[in-house]
C-alpha cells in the first residue's frame, strides 16, 4: 500500500483526527536522500500498518506545512500522536533504525 499524500487542506482530517499515530515524511523530488528513504518508508508503512498511518508531504507543493513544522532539512520524518508532533527524525536511515525510532515513540 502506498503512503497517502497530505496537503494543508487534508492535514487536520488525516493527522489531527487519526485514531493511530501518524508518521509524516517531508520530502522533495529533487532530494537524493529523500528518494533513497522513500522505499524504506513504504516498507515500514506496510509492515506497521496496524500501528501507524504513514503520509507523504512534498515540501515544494506544501511550503506552508513545511514552514509550520520548521522543516529546514529533508528528509524529515515527524511522528504525530493525537495531532501533536512527538518525535522528529532528520536524514536518511536504515529500515531497522526507523522502525526502532517509531516503536520507541508510539
Amino acid at each position: 500500500m502506498a503512503s497517502e499524500k497530505v496537503t494543508s487542506a487534508t492535514f487536520d482530517s488525516l493527522v489531527a483526527h487519526s485514531d493511530k499515530p501518524v508518521l509524516v515524511d517531508f520530502w522533495a523530488t529533487w532530494c537524493g536522500p529523500c528518494r533513497a528513504l522513500g522505499p524504506i518508508v513504504e516498507e515500514v508503512s506496510d509492515e506497521m500498518a496496524d500501528k501507524i498511518n504513514v503520509l507523504k508531504c512534498n515540501v515544494d507543493d506544501e511550503a506552508d506545512l513545511a514552514t509550520k513544522f520548521h522543516i529546514v532539512s529533508i528528509p524529515t520524518l515527524i511522528l504525530f500522536k493525537d495531532g501533536q508532533p512527538v518525535h522528529t527524525m532528520v536524514g536518511n536511515m536504515p529500515k531497522a533504525a526507523l522502525i526502532k525510532e517509531i516503536s520507541e515513540n508510539i
